[in-house]
């Protein structure tokens, strides 16, 4: 009988999901949303958490055999030392989402979507610049499965879609691959840049100053990744100067962001609380039980994450 601890914000909607899925040879030791207080957690094989909230207690779970995490990112359980267990992550649930949430920014600055209220609200017939996405230069940082969704879409609106990742080469739907070497061919010309690179230390503050001064200044950059790889004051001294056109943020360096921040104040800047794409338990659960099939069976997990790599 394997023993299951659920550590997550959803917990009680876990726990209902997995009582309805009737998964052999599990029992649910504990189900809550905080580590305030725990139990005792030495008997614990698997863990279905958030991974900041994972963090905090994996330490004290010496016969932790899986976790499974509920988030895309994990490098809280990355940067602990103890990595004696599977740990998978989770795969094809935000593809449309993200999807959805970036052409809803896309179409916004391309339509020209603020203009037109603004001539309403004067009861000006004569429309506003506008344009459409066909033909625009869309530039992915970091081309996962969540990247390669987004290209596929951006290929049917007719955009000319360009990619930039360490490992992912596979995508049919970007038109053209880059490396980090190739940083100054990749920004020339984008309309948009979208940045979807996970947290690590190879990725830690990669948009900076150098790399923001060669992108056009109609360029519109949209952070749906990580905040992490983002040096924001390096991103504020050029929305204040107006060499970045916009900036839309869904993840900051530290979150909640500080109600004292610039950035809450600045008319090009969008900011959408880390909600861009949210794991969905009914979403999360299916993987589970899937991960949880193959685990009984010792097959390799889907989502398996690699330590070393850090993703």
């Amino acid at each position: 009988m394997y023993k299951l601890g659920i550590l997550t914000r959803n917990a009680t909607h876990y726990a209902t999901l997995l009582e309805q899925a009737q998964l052999p040879d599990l029992h649910i030791e504990f189900c809550q949303d905080h580590v305030d207080t725990m139990p005792d957690l030495s008997q614990i094989d698997i863990l279905l958490a958030e991974p900041k909230l994972a963090a905090q207690v994996v330490l004290n779970c010496p016969k932790l055999k899986w976790l499974q995490s509920t988030w895309a990112g994990n490098k809280p359980l990355f940067d602990l030392a103890k990595k004696d267990y599977l740990l998978s992550g989770v795969k094809d649930v935000f593809q449309d989402a993200m999807a959805e949430y970036v052409f809803a920014y896309m179409l916004y600055f391309s339509r020209n979507i603020e203009g037109f209220k603004q001539r309403q609200q004067k009861a000006l017939w004569q429309a506003p610049v506008h344009t459409t996405l066909k033909g625009k230069n869309l530039g992915i940082l970091g081309v996962g499965n969540i990247g390669k969704g987004v290209a596929q879409k951006a290929q049917a609106f007719g955009m000319q879609v360009r990619g930039l990742s360490h490992s992912s080469r596979d995508c049919m739907h970007v038109d053209q691959y880059f490396t980090w070497s190739e940083i100054t061919t990749f920004c020339a010309g984008l309309d948009y840049l979208l940045c979807l690179l996970p947290h690590s230390q190879q990725t830690e503050g990669v948009i900076d100053a150098k790399l923001l001064a060669l992108l056009p200044t109609h360029c519109v950059l949209i952070n749906a990744g990580r905040g992490q790889t983002i040096n924001e004051q390096d991103l504020l001294t050029a929305l204040q100067q107006n060499t970045l056109k916009a900036a839309v943020l869904d993840v900051f360096s530290l979150e909640p962001l500080i109600s004292s921040h610039p950035f809450w104040s600045m008319e090009n800047v969008y900011i959408t609380q880390h909600t861009a794409a949210e794991s969905q338990p009914e979403d999360i659960n299916k993987i589970f039980v899937k991960n949880y099939v193959l685990f009984m069976q010792n097959l390799p997990l889907q989502g398996l994450l690699d330590f070393h790599r850090g993703y």
